[in-house]
């Protein structure tokens, strides 16, 4: 079993730019994180991961950091940040910063240098390289489109961006620069902080030589993701950053590492692999991709087969071996309850059969602000409505492509970063209780009927029925490191799992959509002494447990011990 309190914790992440302004600036900050930290104690979450907060000129949202020590002005000061730590650790509660190492801001004074000439100390700090035929070093595309390459004309040659141009690769063959990057790391660990969420960690090691990738339709740029994720050499160095900074402190590390299964997955989070405690996977987040690999905005219908075809072989391959992290949402992705529920109809019963999905499976859940109340994806109807580089950088594209504006927006209001970027809703006033001023981005319109301060006083709310998921986890241990057992895999609607551990099982039952399946229970199960934990509607009284006929998106979480099974 080997617990740890980071696989017994439940996370909650801050996107701080639009969790709470505290001055009426219209942006996110640290004092209005700490204004905050007694609703987040009760709905009972332990750890909170907060994204990039560090200097930076925001081309990014803060993923383009260009001090790595000190804090953006916006969000407050380093003395800001001091309390807000204390504050957490006060309430038992623990922080996990949001740390990015594969790249820099381009105003980071170790760009600044490296680019002023070819002879400076800092050049081989970031990625260079002269151009070939009168364009790029290679064929490579963007994560933000285009090019990977971007010209400088002071020294005439590229440096590489694997995301915006704003944001320079950090050359990881140079010792100096993982020198440099393992004392920030320790400063920050001295400080006193309880893990690092490590952001495109998958993608520091480039393939030597960078070469083209291939390229049968003859495009300018190609998605050359084998060229940059997941390579050898990256564990090598995370086994490095482990063994000499990370291992010494009690601390949670998590990688965002795209592109891989859970058989790769473990090279990073097996035991005894000296590298991470967990990491983000992406496949069901890509699936409602119209091809593998083909990008984020064509989209198709997502099936349940291959959602439970994807957890099952998730939670499986990891049992025993390495620990999952379970989400559905988060910065980079759209709202939970408009992608995989019903945010029209049955906004309600969805979040909370989606959170009972999360909360219920073997791993550390996360929650994304305001997933606790069903926050929806925003779909604002202007392209001047929308803040994310992404976003912005997707339309121009298309716009020149000539495809449609309709079909554009269509895209956008599906997938848009954004839709997770919006302000959180704190109450039925202006801007949702966010902000005094003008919000840096709108708020969703939904915000009077949709916020905590309703949510709070509702016993029936989607936040109250997080709290009691949280309350469960903490409460039976099967919940936390239960064996999976995945039932009815061929069932279209019903998504249902055990969870064993010693004399416990918990039998899950999940109705995906609206219609009106039937459950029927399995032999080894006795109605008689099933104990109901949760449930997002109230059980009918004359219900036939053996053969139940489930309401639309019903979730249902029952306990059996053992000894009590046949």
């Amino acid at each position: 079993m080997n617990p740890k309190w980071w696989k017994e914790s439940v996370v909650y992440q801050i996107y701080p730019i639009s969790f709470m302004d505290s001055n009426g600036d219209g942006i996110g900050d640290l004092r209005g994180i700490m204004s905050k930290l007694d609703y987040l104690q009760d709905l009972g979450v332990d750890v909170i991961w907060i994204c990039p907060i560090y200097k930076s000129p925001n081309h990014d949202n803060g993923y383009d950091i260009s001090d790595y020590c000190d804090i953006m002005k916006e969000f407050g000061t380093m003395d800001d940040f001091d309390r807000l730590l204390r504050e957490l650790h006060s309430r038992g509660m623990k922080l996990m910063m949001d740390l990015v190492l594969n790249h820099t801001s381009h105003q980071h004074p170790w760009f600044i240098e490296s680019r002023s000439s070819k002879d400076n100390p800092k050049r081989d700090y970031y990625i260079w390289r002269k151009g070939k035929n009168g364009g790029p070093p290679n064929n490579w595309e963007s994560y933000f489109s285009g090019s990977v390459w971007e010209l400088d004309p002071k020294t005439d040659e590229y440096y590489l961006h694997l995301y915006s141009k704003f944001q320079p690769d950090l050359n990881w063959e140079n010792p100096a620069v993982i020198d440099k990057l393992h004392e920030m790391v320790q400063w920050w660990l001295k400080k006193g902080v309880d893990g690092f969420r490590f952001d495109a960690i998958a993608h520091i090691v480039k393939k030597g030589g960078y070469p083209d990738a291939l390229n049968p339709h003859g495009t300018a740029t190609v998605r050359a993701y084998d060229m940059f994720s997941n390579l050898e050499h990256v564990h090598t160095l995370l086994r490095n950053l482990n063994d000499q900074v990370l291992y010494f402190y009690d601390i949670m590390t998590v990688g965002e590492t795209s592109g891989l299964g859970p058989e790769q997955a473990l090279d990073y989070v097996g035991d005894g692999r000296r590298e991470l405690n967990m990491t983000f996977q992406f496949e069901h987040m890509n699936l409602d991709c119209a091809a593998p690999g083909g990008g984020k905005w064509d989209t198709v219908p997502w099936s349940l087969l291959e959602l439970k075809k994807i957890i099952s072989n998730w939670q499986t391959v990891l049992h025993g071996k390495g620990w999952n992290a379970n989400y559905l949402c988060n910065h980079d992705q759209p709202r939970s309850v408009s992608r995989f529920g019903n945010d029209l109809y049955y906004r309600i019963p969805s979040a909370k059969m989606l959170a009972t999905f999360i909360h219920m499976l073997e791993g550390t859940p996360y929650i994304y602000q305001g997933e606790e109340l069903g926050m929806t994806n925003a779909g604002f109807e202007s392209i001047d409505d929308y803040r994310d580089v992404e976003t912005l950088n997707y339309y121009e594209e298309k716009r020149t492509n000539g495809v449609p504006e309709a079909d554009i927006m269509a895209a956008i209001h599906k997938k848009s970063r954004d839709n997770a970027r919006t302000p959180m809703q704190w109450d039925d006033g202006e801007n949702g209780g966010f902000t005094t001023g003008v919000p840096w981005i709108r708020v969703n319109s939904n915000s009077r009927e949709i916020n905590a301060a309703s949510a709070v006083r509702d016993p029936d709310s989607i936040y109250h029925y997080y709290k009691k998921l949280i309350e469960l986890r903490k409460k039976h241990q099967v919940i936390v490191y239960g064996d999976y057992t995945l039932l009815l895999e061929e069932h279209p609607e019903i998504y249902a799992y055990t969870r064993t551990l010693e004399e416990q099982r918990l039998l899950v039952i999940l109705n995906f959509f609206e219609r009106e399946p039937v459950f029927e229970l399995p032999e080894d199960f006795q109605p008689e002494k099933l104990e109901l934990l949760i449930s997002n509607y109230t059980p009918n009284k004359e219900e036939d447990l053996q053969s139940l006929k489930l309401r639309p998106y019903e979730a249902r979480v029952y306990l059996q011990r053992q000894s009590q099974v046949r």
